[in-house]
This record gives C-alpha cells, structure tokens and sequence, in this order.
C-alpha cells in the first residue's frame, strides 16, 4: 500500500498547505469573491517547501520522489531515522523540526515512537508549518497539537489516523477549521486492493511450486 499511502499523505500536504477546506466552503457559500488578499500570505506551493520526513521507509521515499517532482529541490527534502542513514538529507529529529515547512510522518508505533511529537517538539516547529500524519496517531500528543494549532504555533495539520479509532465525537481537533482529516484510508483504494489480490496470488504459487 505505500503508493496509496504516499499520495494520501502529499493530498493532506496540499489541503492544509493550500487551505483547501475554508475555501471549500467560503464558495459553497458565495464568499470566495472577492478573493482572500490573505491567501496570497498564508497558501504555499509544495515546490517551495522544506519537506521532513519522519522516518524513511518505503512510504518515505515515495513522498520524496512525488514533492520533487512537484518541484521541491533534493536538498530540501530532509529526514530522519533511528541513525544516521548515510542518504543526502538525514537530519536528527530537532534539526529536521526546526527547518521543515512540511513534516511528514512515516514510522511504526513502537514504545519509541509513542508520544515522540510532543510538547517540546511541536514547539520546535516553525509556526507557519504543517504536520502530516499517516502512519500512527499515538505518535502524536493530540493536546499538544490541539494547543499549538489553536494558539498559531503551528499553522495547519492533515491527519489520517489518531490515538482513537474510530476518533472520539469529542476529540478537539474535529473543531478546528486548520486541521484536514481522513479516516485511517490513505492505503485504501482499488489499486492497492489489486496489488495484495496479485501479491497472494503470487504467493499462493510460490508457495505451491516450494520456493
């Protein structure tokens, strides 16, 4: 599913980047004219970004291919792992925080990871960036984000998945109007179900044929 999920996550990117959601709705509702002069100060190209990516699996590495071919120059896509890597880009975690205008998220929740967006590392986060979760939402501290977003600590998020889930009616970041949400559904798409259907296919043959 990394294809699927990789696309799910730069469509967050771009919906929170591009406030896509308030302007949604300011059209429905015959206010998109005229335009927003804020937009012009608040709306970002993706090409223009500094993209972190937390964790550099499979999933990673895709969202590193798709933002350059968006335009955002190799030396501006940073990441980070449990060690140094030796890759072009591998920053420790509160260097990567400090300089990303997009973090993305693409590592396993292990007891490592839970909780490892924080307080003190959300602060580390430059105010006008946006936070991008599609791998575990326990790897967030969801009051933390919920108290950086509504306080313009941070300018916007995309989350697929949350410590909950389904997410608690009451969950606070529901009610925020720069937060753009899914439900745990960026891998999920007629593609990625062909792809396991011919992956256990090929399986089942394999397994058939002793290898």
């Amino acid at each position: 599913n990394a294809a699927s999920v990789a696309e799910g996550a730069v469509l967050l990117m771009l919906a929170a980047l591009r406030r896509l959601l308030e302007l949604d709705r300011a059209t429905r509702e015959g206010r998109g004219w005229p335009a927003d002069p804020s937009l012009g100060e608040t709306v970002r190209d993706i090409g223009g970004c500094t993209v972190g990516l937390v964790g550099y699996g499979n999933i990673a590495k895709r969202v590193e291919r798709i933002v350059v071919a968006m335009g955002t120059p190799p030396s501006a896509v940073l990441h980070t792992s449990t060690r140094d890597d030796g890759h072009p880009g591998w920053r420790p975690l509160p260097d990567l925080l400090a300089a990303s205008d997009i973090v993305s998220l693409h590592l396993p929740l292990t007891d490592r990871s839970l909780g490892l967006l924080d307080a003190t590392a959300l602060a580390r986060m430059k105010p006008e960036a946006v936070l991008v979760n599609t791998s575990r939402g326990a790897i967030v501290d969801e009051i933390a984000l919920t108290e950086a977003l509504r306080a313009g600590r941070l300018a916007a998020a995309g989350l697929d998945v949350f410590a909950t889930e389904p997410v608690a009616p009451d969950n606070p970041l529901l009610s925020l109007a720069n937060v753009v949400l899914t439900p745990h559904v960026t891998w999920y798409t007629v593609d990625t179900m062909r792809r396991y259907l011919t992956h256990a296919v090929d399986n089942c043959r394999r397994l058939h044929e002793g290898q």
